[in-house]
């Protein structure tokens, strides 16, 4: 069974920084994507940044050159490392894997697995 496991999050004051992890455990068959979403309250999910397995990434706007993901080589570990925050980087952060596995209901070939959600609270 295939589990995500997320720390990290917290309280940090504006232009302070966090760093996100998330491990993945079970047996997977491929990594189709990797990324990090985050949901503020009244506001819908949205994708901060994702990874795919050979490197390549892309991040959302109001992040880009402030947050950084990147994987463990030789681990399913991914990592959101965030510099410089701003009080609206304040939401609940999710890590997302999609992933090609043989589950209970048989074979996925691009399945969703979602972290269970860290807090990051940016103010003075």
């Amino acid at each position: 069974q295939v589990q995500l496991a997320e720390s990290g999050g917290g309280l940090v004051q504006p232009g302070g920084s966090l760093r996100l992890s998330c491990a993945l455990s079970g047996n997977i068959l491929k990594i189709n994507n990797m990324g990090w979403y985050r949901q503020a309250p009244g506001k819908p999910r949205e994708l901060v940044a994702g990874l795919t397995p050979r490197g390549g990434t892309n991040y959302a706007d109001s992040v880009k050159d402030r947050f950084t993901i990147s994987k463990d080589n030789g681990k399913n570990t991914i990592h959101l490392q965030m510099n410089s925050l701003k009080p609206e980087d304040t939401a609940v952060y999710y890590c997302n894997w999609n992933v090609a596995v043989i589950a209970e209901t048989g074979y996925h070939r691009g399945r969703d697995y979602w972290g269970q959600g860290t807090q990051v609270t940016v103010s003075s």
